[in-house]
């Protein structure tokens, strides 16, 4: 038996044995296990869950063991995927510190920000927020106001950010800002860790479509922020940033990771709410049609990854297939959205909870929800562009 066979069938014993039959399931919004200091389970078997996969180090099964993760080998990482995925295993740990900057820290943070960062994100004691986007810089994001002046011992912040996620709900926030206007506006840029507990931070909720409040704007006035929590050099901010960014898009492009999903079975659905004729076919064949072209995509978008897994493995990653990927996933993801409800038919003419069975619900709360996707993590235009520029060398 080759060593990879070997840890797949140990991985496999061991979801078998530690994995409760509860949260082998698909994972509903109200049940997912985020990460922070106010950290909440929904039931007891969710929390022997994250314990134990905690305890493993799988919640960042690659991250070094000396830092709490699993030190797991890319190829490794892939069989624990595939594992938990063929169980149905709910995700252990949500949260932004482990998605995105994490392995930016990894890469370009000092040892004392490593050690003071990495192992509370693998153990979820921390809920991170991202402030990236301001009202006045979104796409341009080099383009962001909020400045951090140098007092000497701290910097001072003041400014503000927009779609900062759950930042009500975070313990700490990284952002961009402004240390040096003289140069262009990419160099003058740092990337700051700021506790959400400072005086002069704020937050403001902002109502969604889907009457949710996920996104808020978050506020800096005066706020103190030590020298030592700088990452990757002063005015160094874009490089660390660019590096985030490539695990976000990565994120965007599978979202099932992230994103609420009722794991529905279209077929299903359609045989349920639409029906099927003598023959065993679905009633409505422009539905049986639109099913089948959502079907292959998904098919051909699981061999994208695959493919840009392998270009992760090797260190030879084509730059234009993880903003294609993104691109086309989050795509996806809308057409799915939208194929649902026209599935549901009059069942989703409306999101208030009342007029719905649970199942409808979601569906309906999804789609109103996922309309994000296509701007979070760069605009679908800004991706096209960029695709466009890099992938393709187009002029201009």
């Amino acid at each position: 038996m080759s060593p990879i066979d070997e840890f797949r069938q140990q991985t496999r014993a061991w979801l078998e044995e530690n994995c409760p039959a509860s949260q082998r399931r698909p994972v509903i919004k109200d049940e997912q296990i985020w990460a922070g200091r106010d950290r909440v389970f929904a039931t007891p078997d969710a929390k022997l869950w994250f314990e134990r996969m905690r305890d493993k180090g799988w919640t960042a099964p690659t991250w070094p063991t000396e830092y709490g993760g699993g030190g797991l080998s890319s190829d490794e990482e892939k069989v624990l995927e595939k594992e938990m995925a063929r169980m149905n295993c709910r995700p252990p740990l949500y949260d932004l510190g482990l998605w995105m900057l994490g392995p930016a820290l990894l890469v370009h943070g000092n040892e004392a920000q490593k050690q003071e960062h990495i192992t509370k994100i693998v153990r979820g004691d921390i809920r991170w927020a991202q402030g990236y986007s301001e009202p006045a810089a979104g796409s341009d994001l080099a383009s962001l106001k909020t400045r951090a002046e140098d007092m000497g011992d701290h910097f001072l912040v003041n400014g503000t950010k927009i779609w900062t996620t759950q930042a009500d709900k975070a313990d700490w926030i990284f952002a961009l800002v402004r240390t040096d206007s003289s140069g262009t506006k990419h160099e003058g840029i740092s990337f700051m860790l700021i506790d959400m507990r400072s005086a002069g931070v704020s937050t403001t909720p902002i109502e969604l479509i889907s009457g949710e409040s996920e996104f808020c704007q978050t506020f800096f006035d005066d706020v103190k922020v030590p020298k030592e929590n700088i990452v990757g050099g002063l005015n160094n901010g874009w490089a660390v940033a660019k590096e985030l960014l490539k695990h976000e898009r990565k994120l965007m492009a599978t979202m099932e990771s992230i994103v609420q999903r009722a794991d529905e079975s279209l077929v299903e659905l359609a045989t349920q709410y639409i029906g099927m004729d003598e023959s065993g076919k679905l009633n409505d064949s422009s539905i049986r049609s639109r099913i089948t072209d959502q079907l292959m995509t998904a098919e051909a978008l699981e061999y994208l990854n695959e493919r840009l897994f392998f270009q992760y493995r090797s260190k030879q990653v084509d730059p234009g297939l993880p903003l294609t990927v993104k691109y086309l996933g989050t795509n996806a993801m809308q057409q799915k959205d939208e194929l649902l409800l026209q599935i549901l038919g009059n069942h989703g003419l409306s999101w208030e909870e009342q007029s719905h069975t649970p199942r409808e619900h979601n569906i309906v709360q999804n789609w109103a929800y996922n309309k994000a996707h296509t701007i979070a993590g760069g605009t679908s235009e800004i991706q096209l562009n960029i695709i466009a520029k890099r992938a393709l060398g187009l002029p201009a």
